[in-house]
């Protein structure tokens, strides 16, 4: 089944206020005393981390996209539910991370969010919404209908010599770390670009997205073989807001990302890439 225009849009609708409503949730209880709780995850403890807000916010969204699933006839995925392969089954899936950058907002930090998309069998993921209690920021995109912050176009920023390299916990801990970043130093002076600045927030939604809003930036994260690297809900809504916006997102090899992989819900297997433009995936070292 091919979802119209109309359709799409009523959708999307549907996510906003799904994600708003769980934004207030997650905002009430921002700065507050959280009990964070181990879960099963991958090798970082960004991905092993759970609290009673995630699952409140979940609860929320569910609620609001439920009567979509058998309208539309649409299959479901999201971080704190089994995956019942029922993304395997239908045309299109909810993907859903109710609250990206746990660790972040257990420790009151920036880069936590709230992601909805909803993606394709096939893993291109059509709509996007992330929702930012820190900046109390809506963003929004169709494919094919441009990218949204608070009902305002996004468009990819221009005119900064910096080139800002986003990051996560876990780029810090690699061992080509040290090697990456003394190689985008020169690398930039290639493209004009005069300085690099890093720049750490706690959730990969957020890393994505704000490749647009603090332009030129990349935010990348390498395959390796451990499972984690993100997961499909941790870029599917940002993928199709960041791409819509103007912006560039990729596996580590330049190909798609694999929205919708079979054997897990990891990233890990092929890494990740965001930027603001194509063109700077040229001064990205390779891994050696």
């Amino acid at each position: 089944m091919d979802l119209n225009k109309e359709q799409l849009h009523e959708l999307c609708e549907i996510s906003k206020k799904a994600a708003l409503s769980a934004g207030k949730i997650i905002s009430k209880h921002q700065g507050s005393k959280i009990e964070v709780h181990a879960k099963e995850g991958g090798g970082n403890l960004a991905s092993c981390v759970v609290t009673e807000i995630d699952l409140k916010a979940q609860s929320e969204i569910l609620d609001i996209l439920a009567p979509t699933l058998e309208k539309y006839d649409l299959g479901l995925l999201t971080e704190e539910s089994t995956d019942d392969s029922s993304r395997f089954d239908k045309d299109y899936f909810w993907c859903i991370d109710p609250l990206d950058g746990t660790l972040a907002f257990s420790r009151n930090e920036d880069g936590y969010s709230t992601s909805i998309a909803l993606t394709s069998k096939q893993g291109v993921p059509i709509i996007g919404v992330v929702f930012n209690p820190r900046s109390n920021s809506l963003y929004s995109a169709i494919k094919g209908y441009g990218a949204f912050k608070d009902n305002t176009p996004l468009k990819v920023k221009t005119g900064s010599k910096d080139l800002t390299l986003l990051y996560d916990h876990s780029f810090l801990k690699h061992p080509e770390y040290e090697n990456q970043i003394e190689n985008l130093k020169l690398n930039i002076k290639e493209l004009g670009l005069e300085n690099l600045k890093i720049h750490q927030l706690g959730g990969a939604v957020m890393n994505g997205i704000s490749t647009i809003e603090m332009a030129p930036a990349i935010y990348y994260k390498f395959p390796k073989k451990a499972l984690g690297g993100g997961s499909l809900w941790d870029f599917a809504a940002s993928s199709v807001v960041q791409s819509e916006a103007g912006g560039y997102n990729s596996d580590f090899f330049k190909n798609a990302l694999d929205l919708n992989r079979s054997d897990s819900t990891f990233m890990n297997h092929n890494g990740v890439i965001y930027s603001s433009s194509e063109n700077l995936l040229k001064i990205i070292p390779p891994l050696h």
